[in-house]
């Protein structure tokens, strides 16, 4: 009969865990892929390469959405049993209350479990790999560069300017600054390039200007000014200026370990600055402390069971321990901001949920243990 009780709760608490994780992450992951329509329209990235990132930021967005869901099918769970009285029959049936908190306690420590292989394998791995996407990825959209009366610098080092394009795709009175010695054919120094018009070509690789000069700056002070009638100017080998190199969020765990307590510092992006090493104190507490504070909710969530329909607070419990919940959670994400200041700060941020689940399970214990339920 037990396990009959114990499975029935944890299909319902499935059912409510996954239909809400769904629908906030489809919410949450559309409006970021939005966001990251700039790596097409601005940096000039394939579709691929966009919706392939895209896909892999889905694990990052789970791992912010579990511990919410966590908190809202528990208390959904918890609601849609008393509101159709299956509470009352399992109580009924000599079942005490406790044992269901010990359910839901376990429950949480599933996913607590989940959430920690997320955050400190799954995640820093699947970023990592996003990040090496737009590394490798070429500059598909070469007429993104060309933008009309807009001084376009996606690629760093390089800007370009263009006064208008007519119906058959040719530019009029081109500006291109090359700071960075980009373009091969204009050589090696510093060059400013006017031309009245220009096209792209059809593979995307070349832009070909007519009428128009290259004054090239040379180290000595020196302006070599050459004048054309067509020049072409080799686009395939430029890069945009998104970020190729990792961050601390996608760096594994094991690398930012070393770096901190400076076993390996030859490892990529380790540093010994006092603001590197905070930050990475902080990403370390966020993978392996905010998933403490999952069991810690599913006992506020459990004093819902202690809830009297003859009580006149009833009808606020489920509000009451909603906000304390999601008060928790806004905590956990608050403090962990402070906990790499010091070691004292990261102490007192892995102990507040481990001391507060055995003075939380206690008064449980002791309200259930005395209580009459029938």
């Amino acid at each position: 009969m037990k396990n009959t009780i114990y499975k029935y709760f944890f299909h319902e608490f499935q059912r409510y865990f996954f239909i809400t994780l769904l629908a906030l992450a489809i919410i949450v992951w559309t409006v970021q892929s939005v966001n990251y329509l700039d790596l097409v329209t601005e940096d000039g990235h394939a579709f691929t390469t966009y919706f392939l990132y895209s896909f892999l930021t889905l694990s990052k967005v789970f791992t912010k959405l579990i511990p919410i869901c966590f908190l809202l099918a528990t208390v959904f769970t918890i609601l849609k049993l008393e509101k159709d009285n299956e509470l009352i029959a399992i109580w009924t049936s000599g079942l005490n209350k406790i044992h269901i908190v010990n359910l839901i306690f376990r429950i949480s420590l599933i996913v607590m479990l989940v959430q920690l292989i997320l955050t400190s394998l799954v995640n820093p791995k699947l970023l990592n790999f996003s990040r090496n996407v737009l590394k490798s990825s070429e500059l598909q959209f070469i007429p993104s560069l060309m933008k009309e009366k807009e001084f376009n610098d996606t690629v760093e080092g390089l800007t370009i300017f263009v006064d208008k394009k007519d119906e058959q795709k040719v530019y009029h009175n081109i500006f291109i600054r090359d700071d960075g010695k980009i373009l091969s054919s204009i050589g090696s120094s510093s060059s400013t390039i006017f031309a009245k018009s220009g096209y792209i070509s059809e593979d995307e690789n070349s832009l070909i200007l007519y009428d128009g000069n290259i004054q090239n700056l040379k180290e000595d002070g020196d302006v070599n000014i050459v004048k054309f009638n067509k020049t072409v100017l080799n686009l395939s080998n430029i890069s945009t200026k998104t970020i190729s190199k990792p961050k601390i969020q996608e760096t594994s765990t094991i690398q930012i370990v070393n770096c901190i307590i400076k076993k390996d510092l030859n490892e990529e992006n380790c540093k010994q600055d006092k603001k590197y090493l905070m930050n990475a104190t902080i990403e370390i507490n966020k993978r392996f402390g905010m998933p403490l504070f999952i069991p810690l909710i599913s006992l506020v969530c459990s004093f819902l069971l202690a809830s009297r329909k003859d009580k006149k607070i009833y009808n606020y419990n489920k509000y009451i321990y909603l906000f304390i919940g999601f008060l928790i959670l806004a905590l956990s994400e608050a403090l962990v901001r402070y906990s790499g200041s010091s070691m004292i700060y990261t102490g007192i941020y892995y102990l507040s949920p481990l001391g507060m689940i055995p003075l939380f399970y206690l008064t449980l214990l002791r309200k259930f243990k005395y209580e009459n339920l029938f």
